[in-house]
């Protein structure tokens, strides 16, 4: 996949209220048209092209490429979009019918959709997200890999202050200066959940929504901590540091597929779900390191790892 231009999609409040309105959904292998705390309409879903839409950073674009490799190996016309932006954007893409398909990381998307939810461990976090999302889409299995929110620091800023948890950078507050993307400054799990939760307000924040000019701006010394994924080989490159979430803000984010209901046939839930049970994170962050770093097409990345594990 080359780079591509990113497409944001603006939402009313109204329409905003609309897609975060979950009636519950079956998170089972196959999806029997019901469960949750709501009925969800019972509708068979129909067989058709699948556009696998994805946000605007390297993992999501390589996911969605994987997700639409092994669609295409079972015959199913699939393809992928652009990369279409942020949270906002891509869930509104598919509400709106413009994508069927989009990879997700359940944490991050729980606590997008219900900023109060408490639930922690994976498998908690998981059953509630199937609760919540809009009837009009499906969660299906989450993967083993996992790719979480977390804050990183410079080595020489960790040794100077000794930092190995959040909570040790919290007591630095009036000194910290975070980079990360433009969403990080409203979201619950970014400066909203560091006050509430660590009670970190850092002096300073810098918006910057490229990966690699993120990483760098860390790395300059331009900021004190960073808010990285944690697959990101920028990480090991620059031998940054991981802080602990010693209270549990970012949680676990396992990759899951999210499907429009409408076009999840058993055989498109099937063969999501066998790419889930196969995906790990060393394997994640290996393939990721081959598109950033050693500038591999995700596309030809994607087609190697399927066939490696006999999904093509």
């Amino acid at each position: 996949m080359t780079s591509r231009p990113s497409r944001r999609v603006a939402l009313t409040a109204a329409g905003l209220i609309t897609l975060l309105t979950g009636c519950g959904l079956s998170g089972e292998s196959l999806d029997s048209g019901g469960g949750g705390a709501q009925a969800c309409s019972t509708e068979a879903p129909q067989s058709g092209p699948i556009k696998v839409g994805s946000a605007d950073f390297p993992e999501s674009g390589l996911i969605a490429e994987i997700y639409a490799g092994a669609l295409k190996a079972k015959g199913i016309d699939a393809t992928t979009t652009d990369p279409i932006g942020a949270r906002e954007a891509y869930l509104q893409a598919l509400q709106d019918g413009s994508v069927q398909v989009v990879p997700e990381y359940t944490n991050s998307l729980l606590n997008y959709l219900d900023p109060k939810a408490k639930v922690k461990g994976a498998e908690e976090i998981h059953a509630a997200l199937q609760t919540t999302v809009p009837c009009s889409q499906l969660v299906l299995q989450k993967s083993a890999a996992e790719d979480s929110n977390a804050l990183v620091v410079s080595q020489p800023t960790a040794k100077k202050w000794n930092l190995k948890t959040v909570s040790d950078l919290a007591k630095r507050a009036n000194e910290v200066s975070i980079a990360a993307s433009p969403e990080f400054r409203t979201r619950q799990q970014g400066l909203v959940g560091l006050k509430s939760v660590y009670n970190l307000e850092p002096k300073s924040f810098r918006a910057i929504g490229n990966a690699a000019t993120l990483a760098a701006s860390l790395k300059n010394g331009q900021v004190t901590a960073a808010n990285i994924y944690s697959t990101d080989p920028s990480i090991t490159t620059n031998k940054f540091v991981v802080l602990k979430d010693d209270k549990q803000l970012f949680g676990s984010d396992n990759v899951v597929p999210l499907v429009a209901r409408s076009s999840a046939t058993p055989q498109v839930q099937t063969t999501l779900n066998a790419v889930s049970a196969k995906l790990t994170t060393p394997e994640l962050a290996r393939m990721l390191k081959e598109v950033v770093v050693d500038k591999k097409s995700p596309a030809k990345v994607a087609e190697a790892w399927l066939s490696k594990n006999a999904l093509s």
